[in-house]
């Protein structure tokens, strides 16, 4: 039997940390409920897997990181793709992001999104 895909396209960035946490907690149900999960991030997203980041930003004074809710969501198993151009428009290169980002062109959402279940972009 197939296994159901889901892609979530995150563009939101460390200027809106309080949309920062929704994704990664999707992502994570989703991954528990037997979904292969990707996340796709560009735009402003993209600067959420910069190594440290992520741990700086919170969506509610004194609750968890952003960082703890994309840490469930890689232990969960979803796995994290960065778009090379929104890399490039911010200076980034991949020796700057945590380990587990694979790059790819924008071209691969395309193709992603061919196979996945369900879209959603956050």
């Amino acid at each position: 039997m197939d296994v159901d895909k889901i892609l979530i396209m995150m563009t939101s960035g460390p200027d809106t940390p309080r949309r920062c946490a929704t994704p990664f907690f999707m992502a994570t149900l989703a991954a528990a409920m037997d979904y292969e999960v990707t996340m796709f991030f560009t735009i402003d997203g993209t600067l959420l897997l910069k190594k440290g980041l992520a741990a700086t930003l919170f969506p509610k004074a004194g609750g968890k990181s952003v960082e703890s809710y994309l840490n469930e969501a890689l232990e969960a198993g979803v796995k994290m793709t960065a778009c090379t151009a929104s890399t490039e428009l911010h200076g980034l290169t991949p020796e700057d992001l945590i380990p587990e980002v694979k790059m790819v062109g924008g071209a691969s959402f395309w193709q992603m999104s061919e196979g996945a279940k369900t879209g959603v972009s956050l």
